[in-house]
């Protein structure tokens, strides 16, 4: 009898093993099958593969800023301006000695001016030389003095040029207290500022200004008025927002 059942048993898993390897071999042939169907359709539509590339990069993109969120929306000081409770925050990386970030204020003030519930947050990265880190120095230690920041953002950038005649003039404009801004614009809470902001940038993969963070997208370049409210828009819709 024992015998008997060892057979039966030994024939059960034999036939157990084999429709398992069966099953196996359908499911490697199925695959193999769509492997080749969609190696055809790419080959036949080689045009997808730029689309699913920036698909790539926008996924990854969002998923850096979602890392690094609050780091990037958190203001130093008083640089920033619009609604402190904005449902909304537009983050735009600057320099000074950038004429593209100088040519997108009028599309900053604007959206300022016609949506009350937006944020907007500078990040001052000087890459441009000496004048560029002089002046971002400068805007930090300003953005010490309540509501100073602004002024002299817009001030620096109206003289044309971030130099140090110019910067003194931007200065006098903005009626920022002279004294105190030589004492902290070398503090070292501005210079970790400026560290902390190029590191940021580069884990965003930013390598210009201006460049935007706005919701999970990141826009580089001088992008213009609609393309930054219709990524406001687009951010309001997210479910996290507001």
């Amino acid at each position: 009898m024992r015998s008997w059942a060892a057979l039966l048993l030994a024939g059960v898993a034999g036939a157990g093993a084999g429709a398992a390897a069966t099953s196996a071999a359908q499911d490697a042939s199925g695959r193999a099958g769509i492997e080749a169907i969609v190696r055809e359709y790419i080959l036949q539509h080689p045009e997808i593969i730029p689309e699913a590339m920036a698909r790539l990069r926008s996924r990854e993109t969002a998923q850096a800023i979602a890392a690094d969120r609050t780091a990037i929306e958190r203001p130093f000081a008083g640089a920033w301006a619009g609604n402190p409770q904005g449902d909304v925050t537009l983050v735009m990386f600057t320099d000074y000695a950038c004429g593209y970030c100088r040519a997108s204020n009028p599309d900053l003030d604007r959206l300022l001016r016609d949506d009350p519930r937006l944020r907007v947050v500078w990040r001052e990265v000087p890459v441009l030389g000496p004048d560029s880190e002089a002046a971002a120095r400068t805007a930090l230690a300003a953005a010490k003095q309540d509501g100073r920041y602004l002024p002299l953002h817009r001030a620096i950038f109206a003289g044309g040029r971030a130099d140090a005649g110019h910067l003194a003039a931007a200065v006098r404009a903005a009626g920022v207290d002279a004294g105190r801004l030589a004492a902290d614009r070398n503090g070292a809470d501005v210079g970790r500022e400026l560290d902390a902001n190029l590191a940021l940038a580069s884990r965003l993969g930013v390598s210009g200004t201006p460049a935007f963070v706005i919701g999970d997208q990141l826009l580089p370049g001088a992008v213009g008025h609609d393309r930054l409210a219709a990524a406001i828009a687009a951010a309001r819709k997210r479910p996290e927002a507001g």
